[in-house]
């Protein structure tokens, strides 16, 4: 039987309602700031991106799309952006030369319309703050990070009624600034601040006084702390056909600050692997397995703390939905792929996982998610940016945010992020408590579809874990037909793992049916 359609309106049905957890305490108490109001208030001060890229420039002024991009240190970004569109529709017109592709609903894909970035009528809307003290393995970030995410918005739509909206537009500018800075605060009071904020009642103007006073959780966040920025944009569109499905493209890039020029300029996305190139250039490719397959990087794959050299990466991809669940049909694998003729190589073989799962254990490396050459394979998708972002997302973004601007703004009907992202939260809240208690830390995660064993106990039953919409894996009544690195994928009692891929037999929990 095939359940992708049924499995396609569950996605979406997730993508529109609260967390499951909802009853229970926060998820993201300590880790995120996601309180509307708070958000309304502090996007009016010191946090509006204006003075965060601006700061001599008065806070409460506004800074539209069109003068950020005509900063200096944004013009890198504006031009690497336009030429990433330019790839695209090349792209496109090659591949789908019988699809129009254009700004507007008269095209079979409608593009993502680039005048916005430069119009006076948009602008970037604080739309959640993210601690990730959980970043804290990566060279330079001592303490990790701290993410202000905006979301771009239409200033000039008219209002109607009270449940009235600004349209949001589908694209999200991350800041992401460094958590530490040049303060002597240590890492430990740091967490102790951001645990504090979670435990706080208040919201709205309350809230965010609480949060920016002298000790406050982002009493710290400085415009100088800015490492990089990273944008994430709907490219384009199609709607369904006679002849293919509904699918979106979001292209993804990231910009490091550059002190010497004062700009941002185009740089590697972490662990995207340049797969095209490593097809293409044997020399590249056996360089690269051979890096990967060192058992220390092996084991940081494995728990999700590695970082691959930039030599092997893009500065750029394209993240399409929706997918299956199935690693092949995430960011086309970057491991296990030959020519039907013979003539390509793959760039590893299951003998290779096998070896460098032998090596592991050898040497005691206990591995907590590849078991076996289909957890390797995930694994590999799922540490990309693409990959993470076609995993358990709201299409192409984790962290949407919820509208503030709206007359009424509700977070009871408005998911500000994604299943991923709040299935994490029990991972990163306790980093942040062993940063606060000043014990031993441990960053690696699970698949990003499936929480890690920590979070367990809260998340049981819930769409992250065990309970109805939760990612599984069809278990076989023979145990050694079971692949292990997803042994542990199963369903609650009352559920039953109905599988998207005969192949995989990886699904989502759902009801038992007679």
């Amino acid at each position: 039987m095939n359940f992708a359609p049924r499995l396609a309106a569950i996605l979406l049905a997730l993508c529109c309602a609260w967390p499951a957890h909802a009853d229970g305490p926060p998820l993201e108490r300590g880790t995120a700031i996601i309180d509307p109001p708070a958000l309304r208030e502090l996007d009016g001060g010191r946090f509006s991106l204006s003075h965060i890229m601006t700061p001599a420039r008065s806070a409460d002024t506004p800074l539209t799309s069109a003068q950020l991009f005509a900063l200096p240190s944004m013009a890198p970004v504006r031009r690497a952006l336009d030429d990433e569109f330019e790839r695209y529709i090349a792209r496109h017109n090659v591949e789908l030369p019988n699809e129009s592709i254009g700004v507007g609903p008269n095209f079979a894909f409608q593009l993502f319309d680039r005048a916005q970035l430069a119009s006076p009528d948009t602008r970037f809307v604080l739309s959640g703050i993210v601690n990730r003290m959980d970043r804290a393995y990566v060279p330079g970030q001592e303490c990790g990070e701290v993410r202000l995410i905006y979301r771009l918005m239409q200033t000039n739509a008219q209002a109607v009624g009270e449940a009235a909206v600004s349209p949001r537009l589908p694209m999200t500018l991350n800041v992401v600034l460094k958590a530490k800075g040049g303060s002597a605060v240590t890492c430990a009071e740091i967490a102790k601040r951001w645990l504090a904020a979670g435990s706080l009642t208040a919201t709205g103007a309350e809230l965010a006084e609480k949060l920016t006073a002298q000790g406050g959780a982002l009493d710290l966040i400085a415009p100088e702390n800015i490492d990089r920025i990273e944008t994430n944009l709907q490219i384009a569109h199609a709607p369904k056909s006679a002849t293919r499905d509904f699918r979106t493209d979001y292209l993804m890039k990231v910009f490091d600050y550059d002190a010497a020029s004062a700009s941002f300029v185009e740089s590697a996305l972490e662990n995207q692997i340049d797969r095209e190139r490593l097809l293409a250039d044997k020399d590249f490719a056996r360089d690269f397995k051979s890096w990967l397959l060192e058992p220390a990087h092996f084991a940081e794959l494995d728990r999700g703390t590695i970082l691959i050299p930039d030599r092997f990466l893009m500065k750029g991809a394209i993240a399409p939905t929706p997918v299956g669940f199935a690693p092949s049909n995430l960011q086309p694998a970057f491991g296990l792929v030959a020519g039907e003729d013979g003539v390509d190589r793959p760039v590893f073989s299951e003998s290779d996982v096998v070896t460098a799962l032998e090596k592991a254990a050898q040497r005691g490396v206990k591995l907590q998610n590849i078991r076996s050459v289909a957890g390797f394979e995930r694994r590999l998708n799922d540490m990309s940016c693409s990959g993470c972002h076609q995993t358990r997302g709201i299409g192409g973004f984790h962290f949407p945010g919820v509208d503030w601007m709206a007359a009424k703004p509700s977070n009871s009907t408005v998911v500000p992020a994604s299943p991923h992202f709040f299935g994490d939260q029990v991972r990163r809240r306790d980093i942040v408590v062993a940063f606060a208690d000043g014990k031993k830390l441990d960053f690696s995660r699970g698949f990003a579809a499936r929480p890690q064993e920590r979070g367990s106990t809260e998340l049981a039953g819930t769409e992250y874990e065990n309970g109805w919409g939760a990612h599984c894996y069809v278990q076989l009544a023979k145990a050694s037909e079971n692949d292990r690195s997803f042994a542990g994928w199963t369903c609650a009692a009352n559920l039953t793992c109905q599988a998207a891929s005969e192949a995989t037999r990886m699904g989502m929990c759902f009801v038992k049916t007679r």
